[in-house]
Protein backbone atom coordinates (compact mmCIF):
# COMPACT_ATOMS: atom_id res chain seq x y z
CA UNK A 1 0.00 0.00 0.00
CA UNK A 2 3.03 2.30 0.17
CA UNK A 3 2.90 2.74 -3.61
CA UNK A 4 -0.64 4.13 -3.53
CA UNK A 5 -0.68 7.85 -4.36
CA UNK A 6 -3.29 9.00 -1.86
CA UNK A 7 -2.75 12.64 -2.79
CA UNK A 8 -3.80 11.93 -6.36
CA UNK A 9 -6.70 9.73 -5.30
CA UNK A 10 -7.97 12.46 -2.96
CA UNK A 11 -7.73 14.89 -5.88
CA UNK A 12 -9.88 12.64 -8.07
CA UNK A 13 -12.37 12.21 -5.22
CA UNK A 14 -12.59 15.98 -4.69
CA UNK A 15 -13.19 16.60 -8.39
CA UNK A 16 -15.85 13.88 -8.48
CA UNK A 17 -17.57 15.44 -5.46
CA UNK A 18 -17.61 18.91 -7.02
CA UNK A 19 -19.09 17.65 -10.29
CA UNK A 20 -21.74 15.49 -8.58
CA UNK A 21 -22.72 18.26 -6.16
CA UNK A 22 -23.09 20.73 -9.02
CA UNK A 23 -25.35 18.41 -11.03
CA UNK A 24 -27.46 17.48 -8.00
CA UNK A 25 -28.14 21.11 -7.06
CA UNK A 26 -28.68 22.20 -10.66
CA UNK A 27 -31.15 19.37 -11.32
CA UNK A 28 -33.20 20.32 -8.25
CA UNK A 29 -33.19 23.95 -9.40
CA UNK A 30 -34.58 22.87 -12.80
CA UNK A 31 -37.79 21.50 -11.27
CA UNK A 32 -40.91 23.57 -12.00
CA UNK A 33 -42.08 25.78 -9.15
CA UNK A 34 -45.69 25.69 -8.05
CA UNK A 35 -47.40 29.08 -8.36
CA UNK A 36 -48.64 30.81 -5.24
CA UNK A 37 -52.44 30.84 -5.25
CA UNK A 38 -54.28 34.09 -4.57
CA UNK A 39 -57.93 34.59 -3.89
CA UNK A 40 -59.99 36.75 -6.23
CA UNK A 41 -60.56 39.33 -3.49
CA UNK A 42 -56.84 40.03 -2.93
CA UNK A 43 -55.92 43.63 -3.63
CA UNK A 44 -52.60 44.25 -5.34
CA UNK A 45 -50.75 47.40 -6.21
CA UNK A 46 -48.50 47.94 -9.19
CA UNK A 47 -45.61 46.75 -7.03
CA UNK A 48 -47.27 43.40 -6.29
CA UNK A 49 -47.18 41.13 -9.31
CA UNK A 50 -47.90 37.43 -9.29
CA UNK A 51 -45.59 35.46 -7.06
CA UNK A 52 -44.55 33.26 -9.96
CA UNK A 53 -42.23 36.04 -11.05
CA UNK A 54 -39.48 34.13 -9.25
CA UNK A 55 -38.90 31.94 -12.29
CA UNK A 56 -39.70 32.47 -15.96
CA UNK A 57 -40.36 29.50 -18.22
CA UNK A 58 -37.27 29.20 -20.45
CA UNK A 59 -37.31 27.79 -23.95
CA UNK A 60 -36.49 24.10 -24.20
CA UNK A 61 -33.67 22.77 -26.33
CA UNK A 62 -35.20 20.87 -29.26
CA UNK A 63 -33.72 18.10 -31.38
CA UNK A 64 -32.78 20.59 -34.11
CA UNK A 65 -30.79 22.57 -31.55
CA UNK A 66 -29.12 19.37 -30.35
CA UNK A 67 -27.98 18.50 -33.89
CA UNK A 68 -26.30 21.91 -34.24
CA UNK A 69 -24.62 21.86 -30.83
CA UNK A 70 -21.50 19.83 -31.84
CA UNK A 71 -21.07 21.93 -34.98
CA UNK A 72 -21.22 25.25 -33.15
CA UNK A 73 -18.98 23.88 -30.40
CA UNK A 74 -16.41 22.76 -32.97
CA UNK A 75 -16.34 26.20 -34.62
CA UNK A 76 -15.86 27.99 -31.29
CA UNK A 77 -13.23 25.51 -30.09
CA UNK A 78 -11.20 25.70 -33.28
CA UNK A 79 -11.45 29.50 -33.29
CA UNK A 80 -10.03 29.65 -29.76
CA UNK A 81 -7.26 27.26 -30.78
CA UNK A 82 -6.23 29.45 -33.72
CA UNK A 83 -6.15 32.54 -31.48
CA UNK A 84 -4.03 30.77 -28.87
CA UNK A 85 -1.67 29.34 -31.48
CA UNK A 86 -1.02 32.48 -33.52
CA UNK A 87 -1.67 35.34 -31.09
CA UNK A 88 -0.68 33.86 -27.74
CA UNK A 89 -2.64 33.48 -24.53
CA UNK A 90 -2.00 36.72 -22.64
CA UNK A 91 -4.51 39.00 -24.27
CA UNK A 92 -7.22 36.35 -24.80
CA UNK A 93 -6.97 35.38 -21.13
CA UNK A 94 -7.28 39.06 -20.20
CA UNK A 95 -10.37 39.61 -22.38
CA UNK A 96 -12.13 36.38 -21.39
CA UNK A 97 -11.11 36.86 -17.77
CA UNK A 98 -12.91 40.19 -17.59
CA UNK A 99 -15.89 38.81 -19.51
CA UNK A 100 -16.35 35.90 -17.11
CA UNK A 101 -15.75 38.17 -14.13
CA UNK A 102 -18.62 40.45 -15.17
CA UNK A 103 -20.83 37.47 -15.96
CA UNK A 104 -19.76 35.93 -12.68
CA UNK A 105 -21.29 38.79 -10.68
CA UNK A 106 -24.76 37.90 -11.86
CA UNK A 107 -24.07 34.17 -11.75
CA UNK A 108 -22.73 34.06 -8.18
CA UNK A 109 -25.45 36.48 -7.07
CA UNK A 110 -28.17 34.23 -8.46
CA UNK A 111 -26.44 31.18 -6.98
CA UNK A 112 -26.32 32.69 -3.48
CA UNK A 113 -29.94 33.80 -3.74
CA UNK A 114 -30.95 30.23 -4.65
CA UNK A 115 -29.08 28.91 -1.61
CA UNK A 116 -30.70 31.51 0.67
CA UNK A 117 -34.18 30.73 -0.66
CA UNK A 118 -33.59 27.02 -0.12
CA UNK A 119 -32.36 27.57 3.46
CA UNK A 120 -35.22 29.81 4.63
CA UNK A 121 -37.92 27.97 2.65
CA UNK A 122 -40.20 29.11 -0.16
CA UNK A 123 -43.05 30.33 2.08
CA UNK A 124 -40.77 32.29 4.39
CA UNK A 125 -38.93 33.79 1.39
CA UNK A 126 -42.17 35.18 -0.04
CA UNK A 127 -42.85 37.02 3.20
CA UNK A 128 -39.87 39.31 2.65
CA UNK A 129 -40.57 42.76 1.23
CA UNK A 130 -40.47 43.04 -2.53
CA UNK A 131 -38.76 46.04 -4.13
CA UNK A 132 -39.46 46.91 -7.74
CA UNK A 133 -37.93 49.37 -10.17
CA UNK A 134 -40.39 50.19 -12.94
CA UNK A 135 -39.69 52.66 -15.76
CA UNK A 136 -42.59 53.44 -18.08
CA UNK A 137 -42.84 55.49 -21.25
CA UNK A 138 -46.52 56.14 -21.67
CA UNK A 139 -48.24 52.73 -21.61
CA UNK A 140 -45.00 50.92 -22.52
CA UNK A 141 -42.89 49.20 -19.90
CA UNK A 142 -39.23 50.05 -20.58
CA UNK A 143 -37.49 48.50 -17.55
CA UNK A 144 -38.93 46.28 -14.84
CA UNK A 145 -36.65 44.94 -12.10
CA UNK A 146 -37.96 43.20 -9.00
CA UNK A 147 -35.95 41.99 -6.00
CA UNK A 148 -36.78 40.90 -2.52
CA UNK A 149 -34.87 42.54 0.30
CA UNK A 150 -32.45 39.62 0.95
CA UNK A 151 -31.64 39.53 -2.77
CA UNK A 152 -30.42 43.14 -2.63
CA UNK A 153 -28.39 42.43 0.51
CA UNK A 154 -26.66 39.49 -1.22
CA UNK A 155 -25.42 41.62 -4.15
CA UNK A 156 -22.06 42.47 -2.47
CA UNK A 157 -21.55 38.75 -1.80
CA UNK A 158 -22.08 38.04 -5.50
CA UNK A 159 -19.59 40.74 -6.51
CA UNK A 160 -16.78 39.70 -4.17
CA UNK A 161 -15.49 36.56 -6.01
CA UNK A 162 -15.34 38.40 -9.35
CA UNK A 163 -13.47 41.34 -7.82
CA UNK A 164 -10.90 39.07 -6.18
CA UNK A 165 -10.58 37.00 -9.37
CA UNK A 166 -10.05 40.03 -11.64
CA UNK A 167 -7.49 41.77 -9.46
CA UNK A 168 -5.52 38.69 -8.50
CA UNK A 169 -1.77 39.40 -8.84
CA UNK A 170 -0.75 35.74 -9.12
CA UNK A 171 0.47 34.30 -12.40
CA UNK A 172 -2.41 31.84 -12.32
CA UNK A 173 -5.83 32.55 -10.90
CA UNK A 174 -6.88 31.05 -7.58
CA UNK A 175 -8.26 27.53 -7.94
CA UNK A 176 -10.80 28.26 -5.21
CA UNK A 177 -12.17 31.32 -7.02
CA UNK A 178 -12.10 29.47 -10.33
CA UNK A 179 -14.15 26.62 -8.83
CA UNK A 180 -16.59 29.02 -7.15
CA UNK A 181 -17.30 30.87 -10.39
CA UNK A 182 -17.44 27.63 -12.40
CA UNK A 183 -19.90 26.03 -9.96
CA UNK A 184 -22.17 29.07 -10.17
CA UNK A 185 -22.06 28.95 -13.99
CA UNK A 186 -22.87 25.25 -13.92
CA UNK A 187 -25.75 25.66 -11.48
CA UNK A 188 -27.37 28.44 -13.48
CA UNK A 189 -26.84 26.62 -16.79
CA UNK A 190 -28.56 23.49 -15.46
CA UNK A 191 -31.48 25.46 -14.05
CA UNK A 192 -32.02 27.38 -17.32
CA UNK A 193 -30.79 25.12 -20.15
CA UNK A 194 -33.51 22.45 -20.36
CA UNK A 195 -33.97 19.62 -22.83
CA UNK A 196 -37.47 19.07 -24.17
CA UNK A 197 -37.36 15.24 -24.33
CA UNK A 198 -35.19 12.18 -23.91
CA UNK A 199 -34.96 11.97 -27.70
CA UNK A 200 -33.27 15.37 -27.76
CA UNK A 201 -31.03 14.32 -24.87
CA UNK A 202 -29.87 11.19 -26.69
CA UNK A 203 -29.15 13.20 -29.85
CA UNK A 204 -27.15 15.76 -27.87
CA UNK A 205 -25.09 13.20 -25.93
CA UNK A 206 -24.48 11.07 -29.05
CA UNK A 207 -23.29 14.06 -31.10
CA UNK A 208 -20.96 15.30 -28.38
CA UNK A 209 -19.70 11.74 -27.87
CA UNK A 210 -18.09 11.85 -31.32
CA UNK A 211 -17.18 15.54 -30.93
CA UNK A 212 -15.17 14.83 -27.78
CA UNK A 213 -13.43 11.77 -29.23
CA UNK A 214 -12.29 13.60 -32.36
CA UNK A 215 -11.02 16.78 -30.71
CA UNK A 216 -9.17 14.94 -27.92
CA UNK A 217 -7.79 11.86 -29.69
CA UNK A 218 -7.68 13.16 -33.26
CA UNK A 219 -6.04 16.55 -32.68
CA UNK A 220 -4.26 18.60 -30.01
CA UNK A 221 -6.97 21.27 -30.14
CA UNK A 222 -9.00 20.37 -27.04
CA UNK A 223 -6.02 19.78 -24.75
CA UNK A 224 -4.23 22.90 -26.01
CA UNK A 225 -7.20 25.18 -25.39
CA UNK A 226 -8.07 23.63 -22.01
CA UNK A 227 -4.55 23.99 -20.65
CA UNK A 228 -3.86 27.44 -22.14
CA UNK A 229 -6.94 29.36 -21.06
CA UNK A 230 -6.93 30.41 -17.42
CA UNK A 231 -10.63 31.19 -17.11
CA UNK A 232 -13.40 29.74 -14.91
CA UNK A 233 -14.77 27.16 -17.35
CA UNK A 234 -13.27 24.16 -15.56
CA UNK A 235 -13.17 22.55 -12.14
CA UNK A 236 -9.80 22.22 -10.42
CA UNK A 237 -8.60 20.24 -7.40
CA UNK A 238 -5.01 20.23 -6.07
CA UNK A 239 -3.07 16.96 -6.17
CA UNK A 240 -2.48 17.07 -2.46
CA UNK A 241 -4.41 16.08 0.65
CA UNK A 242 -3.10 19.26 2.28
CA UNK A 243 -4.26 21.38 -0.71
CA UNK A 244 -0.70 22.27 -1.67
CA UNK A 245 -0.36 23.39 -5.30
CA UNK A 246 3.21 22.29 -6.08
CA UNK A 247 2.11 19.15 -7.94
CA UNK A 248 -0.55 20.99 -9.90
CA UNK A 249 -4.25 20.19 -10.26
CA UNK A 250 -6.60 17.61 -11.68
CA UNK A 251 -9.02 19.23 -14.10
CA UNK A 252 -12.52 18.61 -15.45
CA UNK A 253 -14.05 20.78 -18.18
CA UNK A 254 -17.35 22.45 -17.34
CA UNK A 255 -18.91 20.90 -20.45
CA UNK A 256 -18.39 17.46 -18.91
CA UNK A 257 -20.59 18.60 -16.04
CA UNK A 258 -23.27 20.68 -17.77
CA UNK A 259 -23.97 18.47 -20.82
CA UNK A 260 -24.61 15.19 -18.95
CA UNK A 261 -26.19 17.28 -16.18
CA UNK A 262 -28.95 18.50 -18.51
CA UNK A 263 -29.85 14.87 -19.23
CA UNK A 264 -29.87 13.98 -15.51
CA UNK A 265 -32.00 17.06 -14.73
CA UNK A 266 -34.43 15.95 -17.45
CA UNK A 267 -34.68 12.53 -15.75
CA UNK A 268 -35.59 14.28 -12.48
CA UNK A 269 -38.29 16.35 -14.21
CA UNK A 270 -39.68 13.18 -15.78
CA UNK A 271 -39.89 11.60 -12.32
CA UNK A 272 -41.73 14.70 -11.15
CA UNK A 273 -44.14 14.71 -14.11
CA UNK A 274 -44.81 10.97 -13.69
CA UNK A 275 -45.63 11.46 -10.00
CA UNK A 276 -48.03 14.31 -10.81
CA UNK A 277 -49.71 12.31 -13.56
CA UNK A 278 -50.27 9.21 -11.41
CA UNK A 279 -50.92 11.18 -8.19
CA UNK A 280 -48.31 9.11 -6.36
CA UNK A 281 -45.30 9.80 -4.17
CA UNK A 282 -42.48 11.72 -5.86
CA UNK A 283 -39.90 8.96 -6.10
CA UNK A 284 -36.82 9.52 -8.24
CA UNK A 285 -35.76 6.24 -9.90
CA UNK A 286 -34.65 7.76 -13.21
CA UNK A 287 -32.76 10.57 -11.50
CA UNK A 288 -30.86 8.38 -9.03
CA UNK A 289 -29.96 5.75 -11.62
CA UNK A 290 -28.72 8.25 -14.23
CA UNK A 291 -26.84 10.11 -11.49
CA UNK A 292 -25.20 6.85 -10.41
CA UNK A 293 -24.34 6.09 -14.02
CA UNK A 294 -22.71 9.53 -14.37
CA UNK A 295 -20.56 8.96 -11.28
CA UNK A 296 -19.58 5.51 -12.57
CA UNK A 297 -18.67 6.94 -15.98
CA UNK A 298 -16.60 9.73 -14.44
CA UNK A 299 -14.74 7.24 -12.20
CA UNK A 300 -14.02 5.17 -15.31
CA UNK A 301 -12.69 8.23 -17.14
CA UNK A 302 -10.42 9.13 -14.21
CA UNK A 303 -9.17 5.55 -14.03
CA UNK A 304 -8.25 5.65 -17.72
CA UNK A 305 -6.45 8.98 -17.26
CA UNK A 306 -4.49 7.54 -14.35
CA UNK A 307 -3.72 4.26 -16.13
CA UNK A 308 -2.57 5.66 -19.47
CA UNK A 309 -1.29 9.00 -18.13
CA UNK A 310 -2.91 10.92 -20.97
CA UNK A 311 -5.96 13.12 -21.47
CA UNK A 312 -9.25 11.31 -22.02
CA UNK A 313 -12.50 12.56 -23.60
CA UNK A 314 -14.82 12.31 -20.60
CA UNK A 315 -17.95 12.14 -22.76
CA UNK A 316 -16.59 8.92 -24.25
CA UNK A 317 -17.63 7.34 -20.94
CA UNK A 318 -20.32 9.72 -19.67
CA UNK A 319 -22.59 9.77 -22.75
CA UNK A 320 -23.06 5.97 -23.01
CA UNK A 321 -23.43 5.70 -19.24
CA UNK A 322 -26.30 8.22 -19.12
CA UNK A 323 -28.08 6.97 -22.26
CA UNK A 324 -27.85 3.26 -21.38
CA UNK A 325 -28.94 3.85 -17.79
CA UNK A 326 -32.08 5.64 -19.04
CA UNK A 327 -33.02 2.83 -21.45
CA UNK A 328 -32.28 0.14 -18.87
CA UNK A 329 -34.46 1.84 -16.26
CA UNK A 330 -37.33 2.45 -18.68
CA UNK A 331 -37.26 -1.15 -19.95
CA UNK A 332 -37.10 -2.60 -16.44
CA UNK A 333 -40.10 -0.51 -15.36
CA UNK A 334 -42.06 -1.12 -18.57
CA UNK A 335 -42.24 2.61 -19.31
CA UNK A 336 -40.03 2.92 -22.39
CA UNK A 337 -42.81 4.04 -24.74
CA UNK A 338 -44.14 6.62 -22.29
CA UNK A 339 -40.69 7.97 -21.40
CA UNK A 340 -39.47 8.09 -25.00
CA UNK A 341 -42.52 10.03 -26.25
CA UNK A 342 -42.83 12.29 -23.18
CA UNK A 343 -42.17 15.99 -23.78
CA UNK A 344 -41.16 18.42 -21.06
CA UNK A 345 -43.43 21.22 -22.18
CA UNK A 346 -45.40 23.14 -19.50
CA UNK A 347 -47.93 24.28 -22.09
CA UNK A 348 -48.53 20.86 -23.66
CA UNK A 349 -51.62 19.84 -21.63
CA UNK A 350 -53.52 22.96 -22.76
CA UNK A 351 -52.70 22.32 -26.41
CA UNK A 352 -53.71 18.66 -26.11
CA UNK A 353 -57.12 19.56 -24.66
CA UNK A 354 -57.74 22.05 -27.43
CA UNK A 355 -56.85 19.60 -30.21
CA UNK A 356 -58.69 16.53 -28.86
CA UNK A 357 -62.25 17.40 -30.16
CA UNK A 358 -60.92 17.80 -33.71
CA UNK A 359 -59.79 14.17 -34.09
CA UNK A 360 -62.13 12.20 -36.44
CA UNK A 361 -63.52 8.76 -35.52
CA UNK A 362 -63.62 7.18 -38.99
CA UNK A 363 -61.27 4.23 -38.28
CA UNK A 364 -63.95 1.85 -36.78
CA UNK A 365 -65.71 1.70 -40.21
CA UNK A 366 -62.94 -0.64 -41.42
CA UNK A 367 -62.75 -2.73 -38.27
CA UNK A 368 -66.29 -3.44 -37.00
CA UNK A 369 -68.76 -3.71 -39.85
CA UNK A 370 -72.32 -2.62 -38.91
CA UNK A 371 -71.35 -1.17 -35.58
CA UNK A 372 -68.75 0.86 -37.40
CA UNK A 373 -71.43 2.26 -39.70
CA UNK A 374 -73.36 3.51 -36.71
CA UNK A 375 -70.28 5.24 -35.36
CA UNK A 376 -69.43 6.62 -38.75
CA UNK A 377 -72.97 7.85 -39.35
CA UNK A 378 -72.95 9.52 -35.97
CA UNK A 379 -69.70 11.22 -36.89
CA UNK A 380 -71.05 12.31 -40.26
CA UNK A 381 -74.17 13.57 -38.58
CA UNK A 382 -72.10 15.69 -36.23
CA UNK A 383 -70.14 17.11 -39.11
CA UNK A 384 -73.32 17.71 -41.05
CA UNK A 385 -74.78 19.60 -38.11
CA UNK A 386 -71.65 21.68 -37.92
CA UNK A 387 -71.83 22.37 -41.65
CA UNK A 388 -75.50 23.28 -41.32
CA UNK A 389 -74.68 25.77 -38.58
CA UNK A 390 -71.96 27.35 -40.68
CA UNK A 391 -74.09 27.46 -43.81
CA UNK A 392 -76.96 28.79 -41.76
CA UNK A 393 -74.87 31.80 -40.84
CA UNK A 394 -73.80 32.22 -44.43
CA UNK A 395 -77.41 31.80 -45.57
CA UNK A 396 -78.56 34.57 -43.25
CA UNK A 397 -76.12 36.91 -44.90
CA UNK A 398 -77.06 35.78 -48.41
CA UNK A 399 -80.80 36.17 -47.78
CA UNK A 400 -80.22 39.86 -47.46
CA UNK A 401 -78.84 39.77 -51.00
CA UNK A 402 -80.53 37.20 -53.29
CA UNK A 403 -82.40 34.82 -50.92
CA UNK A 404 -80.40 31.70 -51.83
CA UNK A 405 -79.19 30.81 -48.30
CA UNK A 406 -82.32 28.78 -47.43
CA UNK A 407 -82.02 26.67 -50.59
CA UNK A 408 -78.40 25.73 -49.73
CA UNK A 409 -79.43 24.66 -46.23
CA UNK A 410 -82.22 22.44 -47.58
CA UNK A 411 -79.83 20.74 -50.00
CA UNK A 412 -77.47 19.98 -47.11
CA UNK A 413 -80.31 18.47 -45.04
CA UNK A 414 -81.50 16.33 -47.95
CA UNK A 415 -77.99 15.05 -48.48
CA UNK A 416 -77.73 14.10 -44.85
CA UNK A 417 -81.09 12.30 -44.97
CA UNK A 418 -79.97 10.17 -47.92
CA UNK A 419 -76.77 9.28 -46.02
CA UNK A 420 -78.78 8.02 -42.99
CA UNK A 421 -81.19 5.92 -45.09
CA UNK A 422 -78.25 4.26 -46.81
Amino acid sequence: MEDVDWDLISSYAGLLGLASFSIYCGALASLPTSPNKRSATDKRSILQDDEVDEEDIPDRMSSSDAWMFPIIGSVVLFGLYMIVKYFGTEWINWVLGWYFSIAGVGSVWKFTVSIARFVVGKDRWRQFDRNRLLILKGPLEIISLSFRTPTLLLLPVGMLPSILYSYSAASRKSAFLTDLLALSFSHNALSILKLDSFQTGCILLSGLFFYDIYWVFGTEVMVKVATSLDIPIKLLWPKSMSFATERGFTMLGLGDVVIPGTFIALALRYDHARAQKTKTLFTKPYFFITMTAYITGLITAMTMVHTFDTAQPALLYLSPACILSFFATALARGELQDAWTWTDDPEQPQRTVEKAPLEPLAIPEILNGNNASQVLNGDVSCHADAEMTETGDEGAAEQQGDGTGEEKTKKKNKGRGRRKHN
